[in-house]
């Protein structure tokens, strides 16, 4: 039996993809939480390889081991990513994480990539009222994506894919394709 929408909090409205307010307490506290250790990490000095290392694990879900975050990431909760091993982010990364983000193992992100799960009602006065919504995005292992591509709410990119470089990729992606383009679309697929 599914609870109702008054019955769930919030942050459980979040995660099931319906419309919720972040203005809420409890997400505004844990919006805050995130921020202080990304203020932290982004301002690290550029030995501190471990420091940055702890401050990721703290911040993900899960991070499996031999990955590397560049500073400047930016995030919103943080504890909604979760990472496979030899994950690499490069810099100035955006990750809207409202909902689940789920990175495979050996996934390459490079610089300015912006993963969303935010979202927001078509209706103007659902949103003039502040309410907001999110839908899980979903990469495979082996992926590589390119500088400055967009991930947008609710897409599935399959394992081994490739995506071009400033890249908006508005619709799921099979596994093993070579895509790019706005909007991202299959140029050739991988034997």
């Amino acid at each position: 039996m599914n609870q109702s929408n008054a019955e769930k909090s919030m942050r459980q409205r979040m995660l099931a993809g319906e419309l919720y307010l972040a203005t809420d307490p409890e997400l505004v506290e844990l919006l805050a939480r995130s921020q202080r250790i990304l203020h932290t990490f982004n301002l690290s000095l550029p030995d501190a390889t471990r420091e940055r290392e702890s401050l990721i694990q703290e911040l993900f879900g899960k991070i499996g081991p031999g990955s590397e975050v560049k500073p400047p990431f930016r995030c919103d909760y943080g504890f909604n990513i979760f990472a496979g091993e030899r994950l690499f982010i490069n810099y100035d990364c955006v990750i809207l994480d409202c909902n689940t983000v789920r990175l495979g193992d050996r996934v390459l992100i490079g610089p300015k990539v912006q993963i969303y799960t935010a979202t927001h009602p078509l209706n103007p006065t659902d949103r003039t009222e502040g309410w907001e919504s999110a839908l899980p995005v979903e990469i495979g292992s082996d992926v590589w994506i390119g500088g400055g591509a967009i991930i947008c709410p609710g897409v599935t990119i399959g394992e081994g894919s490739t995506i071009g470089a400033g890249s908006v990729v508005t619709r799921d992606l099979p596994p093993r394709v070579v895509a790019a383009g706005n909007p991202c679309r299959v140029i050739r697929t991988l034997d």
